[in-house]
């Protein structure tokens, strides 16, 4: 374990069976039936990505599936996972794999949360059209969700920063008021000896207008691929071959293939990661962030789709990363990873058939070589 950084890796608890899925998508879905559906847009493209024999397409009501990932996380250096948390006014989904792990004390592995409060919607991006479960704030709602997380803050297992535990928004910017939120999550957490550590998610697009040290939160946590870095990079680096390529393959698709159903954007990951590890800077506390791979066409229509990514392209960016972050202090020392099992958007450290391990061993190698 490399004890200068904390990598962190991001979880999707969507392998189960709930109500609300089967209703919108169909008796038996999970996030295994858009992975099982994918299939390759052009030549060279890699879809399906099927789990390895060992991985499987695993169920996760077994708690002991999120005990071996967890094993295995601990093996290749990760030091915890942050888990999606879904809050809609006091209705939790997708929560039973990381009830199963509070109640039964296992795995014993570090965790922390982030609160993904988009609305659910059939278009998989947050819309309000086609609603599933809407998301909606209100001040008696921010003082009943802090009252259910403080328990979970004081989890041994909990990750927390001198003391603070670690909290994270998914998108801060969808909140009427997010500094009258956090104010009263801090004071109900005063009233329990808990201070907070909160951060807000770096996405592109998501929180051009809110700073860091007027939102009172902490720190930020970067989004990658999707993050601000990519949105200086299509703007600065794109070749005018490649907006044309897009552009024109966007509208063959739209007017001539009938049987094409996915709108593509094709970017190739090489090329991101060199840019990133050159100009990666934010001008506030902010936590890097790499991933595997990206490509979300098994789940959407509007998909955006990275080329050329491999282990050796994964090692590099890990690479660049440390050697550009500088912890803020013993305890802020997090390399976050998008994700560990997010199969559906072609991103994760889980073993696949094409590649294997080769991404957790690219991992390993990274922070062994930063120790």
């Amino acid at each position: 374990m490399n004890d200068n950084i904390r990598p962190i890796a991001i979880y999707l608890p969507q392998y189960h069976l709930i109500p609300e899925n089967d209703k919108a998508w169909g008796d038996g879905f999970t996030e295994w039936t858009n992975v099982k559906k994918a299939k390759p847009l052009f030549e060279g493209h890699y879809q399906p990505h099927i789990p390895d024999k060992k991985t499987g397409y695993y169920d996760l009501r077994d708690p002991e599936i999120m005990v071996k990932q967890a094993e295995m996380a601990k093996e290749y250096g990760i030091h915890g996972f942050a888990f999606y948390h879904y809050w809609f006014q006091g209705k939790r989904l997708l929560n039973l794999p990381i009830d199963n792990m509070l109640n039964l004390g296992k795995p014993d592995f570090p965790f922390c949360f982030i609160w993904a409060n988009e609305p659910w919607s059939k278009r998989w991006d947050g819309s309000e059209n086609e609603i599933i479960q809407e998301q909606t704030y209100s001040e008696e709602d921010d003082l009943n969700h802090i009252k259910f997380l403080i328990p979970i803050f004081k989890d041994k297992r909990y990750i927390r920063v001198n003391g603070k535990p670690l909290f994270a928004i998914y998108k801060s910017a969808d909140f009427p008021d997010i500094s009258k939120t956090i104010r009263i999550w801090r004071e109900e957490a005063a009233k329990e000896g808990l201070e907070l550590y909160i951060c807000r998610i770096d996405r592109w697009n998501s929180n051009a207008k809110q700073q860091v040290v007027d939102l009172d939160i902490e720190a930020s946590i970067e989004f990658q691929p999707l993050s601000p870095s990519l949105e200086r990079f299509l703007k600065r680096e794109w070749t005018i071959g490649e907006r044309l390529r897009n552009r024109i393959s966007k509208i063959i698709d739209r007017y001539f293939n009938e049987n094409r159903k996915v709108n593509q954007t094709i970017i190739n990951m090489q090329k991101f990661v060199d840019f990133d590890n050159r100009y990666f800077h934010t001008d506030h506390k902010c936590y890097p962030c790499v991933c595997p791979s990206w490509d979300n066409s098994a789940r959407k229509k509007e998909a955006i789709i990275f080329t050329h990514s491999s282990p050796k392209v994964f090692y590099k960016w890990i690479k660049g990363k440390l050697n550009k972050f500088t912890p803020y202090s013993k305890d802020e020392n997090f390399l976050f990873i998008n994700a560990w099992n997010e199969w559906a958007e072609g991103n994760h450290l889980e073993p696949c058939q094409k590649w294997g391990k080769g991404y957790l061993n690219a991992l390993k190698k990274a922070l062994d070589e930063n120790k």
